[in-house]
Parts: structure tokens; sequence; C-alpha cells
């Protein structure tokens, strides 16, 4: 296991986040832009945490310009959350490939996700957490999003499949 770099003023650690994640309201403005058109935007996302890993944020389906979004084939299972449902968008130009995901029927658990979005940063042009644009969570597989308040190391980089 990697030593954790301890947080500063201001800042969390990711290694402090718990297992099985916590789920939380954020009040923090959370935007998602792909083709130069905002295809996201809220004050009232969830944002999970879970140990090792930078939030992840989930939008309610009010707050996203579904119009941009095609459904795919791809599902994904979460031991935690359920099974995921997968979105390609089309925006301004650009095409996300399953760059957004949903739980259409949650766990029990984590009801409050259901049919929220959550989305692959790196697939987007930019996502932002307040005014800051953030750093996508190293590796492909994860979707958090790394803001100058988090500490890691964050799971994802090489070597970290076995955290």
């Amino acid at each position: 296991m990697p030593r954790p770099v301890p947080p500063g003023i201001g800042q969390e650690s990711v290694w402090d986040y718990p297992r099985p994640p916590r789920l939380e309201p954020t009040a923090r403005k959370i935007r998602v832009i792909l083709g130069g058109q905002e295809v996201a935007a809220s004050c009232r996302a969830l944002r999970l945490l879970e140990t090792s890993h930078p939030p992840t944020y989930y939008i309610p389906p009010e707050d996203v310009r579904q119009e941009y979004f095609a459904r795919t084939a791809r599902r994904s299972f979460c031991e935690w959350k359920g099974s995921a449902t997968y979105y390609t968008l089309r925006a301004g130009g650009r095409e996300a490939v399953d760059g957004a995901w949903t739980y259409h029927s949650p766990v029990a658990a984590y009801q409050a996700l259901l049919d929220h979005f959550a989305f692959y940063a790196a697939a987007m042009n930019a996502c932002f957490v307040d005014d800051e644009q953030i750093t996508p969570q190293p590796g492909g597989f994860y979707g958090g999003w790394i803001t100058s308040d988090l500490v890691g190391p964050f799971k994802g980089v090489p070597g970290s499949t076995g955290w």
C-alpha cells in the first residue's frame, strides 16, 4: 500500500475516505463541457467518496442536457452501487464514446444515485468544480475528479491495481 500524502490546510486526503463508499450532497458548482457545449451543470450534485479515489460527481438528470446523449450497449457492475448503463455524448463536433454512466436501478444503500449521471473527465473538453478545471483520475478506468484540495496518491496510477 502506498504512503498517503498528509493533507494541508483546507485539503482532504483520499485515504481518509471510507470503504464502502460514502455518498453525500455537494453545493459546489459542477460543470461538464464537450465540444464547447455545456452538457451538464449543477449545484445539486452528489459526491461519492471511496478510499484512494478522488470524488466521483453524480449530476441529477434535470441538470444534464440529455439531447447530447445516446445510450450504448456497454454495462458494468459495481459491488457497491449495482449495474451501470453507459452513454455516448455528441456535442459541438466532438464525441465521447461511453463518456457518461448512470444507475437506473442502484442497490438500496445508493438509491439516491438513481438516474444521476457521472462523467469520465478525460473524455470531455473540460470539467469544473466551482471555477477550478479538474484533472481526471489516472488510468481511465475510474471516473474521479482531482482538484487542488485533494491529496493522494490516487488509485489508477501504474501499480495501483492491488490497492
